[in-house]
């Protein structure tokens, strides 16, 4: 399991005009290849008008599955430069189609590399990438003298605080980076000189936007 990767926001899409021709971009998160495949062929039926619907997916934590498609236009000039988007990018667990209503004037193969990739870009940028951190989550429970303090802390620090309960005590629910968390136990020990209970509790991802 990856400590942290970079993938797209749920959803988004962008469009540019080039030469006359309209390029919409489509991009989607996805975590099999048999949501990819739905995901593109609910664009394809949306625009089913269109001159080419082309795509490319990139899939697993260590992007085994790498797909990309033309659909009619030139051999390399639509699929692989969406794909290789993608891979410049570090992209995981990401979908794209861009749809095209030809407009009368012939790009060329370099033009329509260019212009497949200038899409895909302008699409994820719109879209919005993040970075999935797997996080140790912790609680850390203290007495309320102590709060003032391991509160500011906390804030100032490189953590994440979730929320806070009030009993008669007060708990902390904290997420730290895996690997960080020597590192964390030893800075609260630290701070509250061992006066504090820390445990441990789930481990899962948390999405930071890029």
């Amino acid at each position: 399991m990856l400590d942290r990767y970079y993938t797209v926001k749920r959803k988004g899409q962008d469009e540019i005009v080039i030469q006359k021709s309209r390029f919409i971009g489509y991009v989607k998160r996805v975590e099999t290849e048999e949501d990819a495949q739905k995901f593109i062929q609910e664009i394809k039926k949306k625009h089913h008008d269109a001159t080419h619907n082309c795509s490319a997916y990139i899939i697993g934590e260590h992007d085994q599955i790498q797909k990309a498609n033309d659909d009619g236009e030139p051999s390399g000039t639509a699929g692989v430069p969406i794909l290789e988007v993608l891979k410049k990018q570090k992209l995981k667990d990401t979908a794209v189609v861009v749809t095209r209503y030809f407009g009368g004037i012939k790009l060329g193969a370099g033009g329509l590399i260019r212009a497949y990739g200038s899409t895909t870009s302008q699409a994820i940028k719109t879209t919005g990438v993040v970075k999935r951190q797997r996080m140790q989550g912790y609680t850390v429970t203290a007495d309320y003298g102590l709060s003032g303090k391991l509160e500011h802390a906390l804030r100032q620090a490189e953590y994440i605080l979730h929320k806070t309960e009030y009993t008669d005590q007060v708990t902390y629910h904290v997420y730290v980076e895996v690997g960080a968390e020597a590192d964390f136990e030893a800075f609260i020990v630290e701070l509250t000189n061992d006066q504090a209970r820390i445990n441990k509790t789930d481990t899962t991802y948390l999405e930071i936007d890029v």
